[in-house]
């Protein structure tokens, strides 16, 4: 669903949205790493090469769209992700913030995604 909305920074975006993007996009880092060290394209001493470079460079605009939405389902502003940058306590925040249940109903950046969702 992530990347349907490749950069969609409006609206809402459900925790598993967000995690499930982030569980396959550390699987297929991690495959490319691998890959990488497999065709010998690693960069130097690094881990990492060329092909994690070229994911890394496909996926760092739906990366940063679907954490912007996430952030809009708990209705915080998408520039609140920018509290990552500082040290040690930004990344607890932001996981704290990912973690966090949804507002139920609508609030400012749009309606509740799992209302939105059918009942299976």
């Amino acid at each position: 669903m992530a990347l349907k909305k490749y950069a969609d920074f409006s609206g809402r975006a459900r925790r598993k949205e967000y995690w499930m993007f982030t569980l396959f996009q550390l699987i297929f880092a991690i495959t490319c790493m691998i890959l990488d060290n497999v065709f010998g394209t690693t960069l130097g001493i690094l881990h990492y090469g060329v092909i994690y470079l070229f994911f890394l460079g496909i996926t760092i605009l739906p990366t940063f769209a679907v954490a912007v939405r996430r952030l809009h389902d708990i209705n915080k502003s998408g520039w609140t992700y920018l509290m990552v940058l500082i040290p040690l306590v930004g990344p607890i925040l932001m996981l704290i913030y990912f973690c966090t249940e949804g507002d139920a109903g609508t609030n400012g950046f749009g309606s509740d995604p799992k209302q939105a969702e059918p009942v299976s």
